[in-house]
């Protein structure tokens, strides 16, 4: 295992193999944001893309949590500090960056991003959760939007993401009314991959992710790329894609071993070529 530079000990990163780890590290604060936490990201993503050993990133939180969202400590020493603060357009500015930086980001990166949540994900940690490719969750794990609890409308993508995950009136119950739901709900309802057990957590989560490493890392990446443009394409538009990503696929080093090793009855070993 080494290390994963974040430029900041409030996001920890370590890549573990072919799985790189990036951890929320606010525990006396459930992990909530911090702009430390937003330049670890805008550190270690350009990283995690570029570097050909990494093949999965995984997000997880330290401390028993995954993230609690915004600093609400931060939101009333800025309503203190009025007149003093950046201007509307400052915050916006800055909003839209951080945004880019994390759940943009994840969108972006030509890699599956596993959300590993071992504990509450609140808020924007519950937005940068659903951002994630996968979500795999411990027993007690909660997940709440809590939004519309602090007079707020949601940001990192809550809007986007979550109907498409649970459904436009689902999502609304859960952004208007702020229930608390639990691992075994939202595996119901389809807002998380996987549930395991508290006790086999860590073990559990990189198992998955070391079962996503272990598939073709140039499959994966059209795969991704075809199942998001799906969202804002015509049929017509998204069949021609996937005929043109399933043509330059099958032309690959990894398709050609994936048969051979169909036909040896052996497990394949992709390249990412």
């Amino acid at each position: 295992m080494t290390e994963l530079n974040t430029g900041t000990d409030k996001l920890l990163g370590r890549v573990h193999g072919p799985v790189a780890v990036l951890s929320f590290n606010r525990p006396e604060s459930r992990n909530a944001l911090s702009d430390e936490i937003y330049d670890g990201f805008n550190t270690a993503l350009p990283q995690v893309a570029q570097r050909d050993d990494i093949r999965v990133l995984m997000v997880t939180g330290e401390g028993g949590a995954f993230c609690s969202g915004g600093d609400v400590k931060g939101f009333r020493a800025s309503h203190a500090s009025e007149g003093q603060s950046m201007t509307h357009e400052e915050s916006l500015d800055r909003l839209r960056q951080n945004q880019m930086w994390i759940s943009g980001a994840f969108r972006k990166l030509p890699k599956p991003v596993v959300a590993a949540i071992p504990g509450p994900a609140a808020g924007a940690g519950f937005s940068i959760a659903l951002a994630a490719d996968f979500r795999v969750a411990t027993e007690s794990a909660i997940f709440v939007s809590a939004f519309s609890t602090i007079g707020a409308s949601g940001d990192f993508g809550s809007s986007w993401f979550l109907p498409r995950l649970i459904g436009e009136a689902k999502a609304k119950e859960f952004m208007f009314l702020s229930p608390r739901v639990s691992a075994s709900e939202a595996l119901g309802l389809g807002l998380i991959n996987r549930m395991f057990a508290d006790a086999e957590f860590d073990d559990a989560a990189m198992a998955f992710c070391d079962e996503l490493a272990a598939r073709s890392p140039i499959a994966m990446r059209m795969q991704k790329e075809n199942i998001q443009r799906s969202f804002d394409a015509d049929v017509a538009t998204a069949l021609d894609a996937e005929a043109a990503a399933m043509v330059r696929a099958m032309s690959t080093a990894d398709h050609r071993e994936a048969v051979a090793a169909f036909f040896d009855k052996r497990t394949p070993n992709y390249i990412g070529r």
